[in-house]
């Protein structure tokens, strides 16, 4: 009798068992050994495992908008459509997400003079200027912070074939923080707690006969 109770109880023990690892898989997920890649932001594919570590650049957490969807028959579509035949890996809706994590990292870079990450995001032209102005800020003794709040709004403003080289342009709407100080920490220009709407339409560009994956900034402006 003794054993048949033990015998019940190993196996209403086990069925315990099992219950909760059932549980604490259903929570927690199946590990694939994949949990902290990240995608390559302007990359057609998964090639993170052909990129030097020392370029991985982590994606930021900042809220962000869904991009605009595209209306069909328009000269923005026909545009699209050439970059695809050129280019058949190219997505207007991976590559608009992945904009506007460049958007950020390449404000982010500016404020902090990360030249590094900014000569893989940037042509050669626009980088050069935003050197200068980095060069012009520490002359000064002066330090920029920016945070960006939020990306309120992503619109695909043009989408064209160069020749070879694709060209997109977009113009963001997002909530920043912007704030200039000086050598003894204090504000020069802007305003440390004060959320402000900033518009930039940046111009990103591919050669799509080039191995290169990555797209690069070409041209900033603001809306005229």
């Amino acid at each position: 009798m003794g054993n048949s109770f033990n015998l019940v109880e190993i196996i209403l023990f086990a069925m315990l068992a099992a219950f909760l690892v059932y549980r604490l898989r259903s929570v927690l997920g199946k590990r694939t050994g994949n949990e902290n890649r990240r995608p390559n932001i302007f990359s057609p594919g998964d090639n993170d495992a052909d990129q030097d570590a020392d370029n991985v650049i982590p994606l930021p957490d900042t809220r962000q908008a869904e991009p605009t969807a595209v209306t069909p028959d328009t000269p923005l579509a026909a545009g699209l459509a050439q970059i695809k035949i050129a280019d058949r890996s190219f997505d207007d809706t991976g590559f608009m997400k992945g904009a506007q994590a460049a958007f950020e990292m390449v404000i982010k870079a500016f404020s902090t003079g990360d030249g590094k990450t900014l000569n893989m995001l940037l042509s050669d032209d626009v980088y050069q200027d935003f050197a200068n102005a980095i060069r012009q800020r520490e002359l000064a003794n002066q330090t920029l912070e920016t945070t960006v709040v939020s990306i309120e709004s992503t619109d695909l403003l043009e989408a064209e074939m160069q020749d070879s080289i694709a060209m997109v342009t977009i113009k963001f709407v997002s909530e920043q923080i912007k704030a200039t100080l000086d050598e003894n920490d204090e504000v020069v220009d802007g305003d440390q707690s004060l959320v402000i709407t900033v518009t930039d339409i940046w111009t990103f560009a591919r050669d799509t006969r080039s191995d290169n994956p990555n797209w690069k900034l070409v041209a900033t402006r603001s809306p005229s």
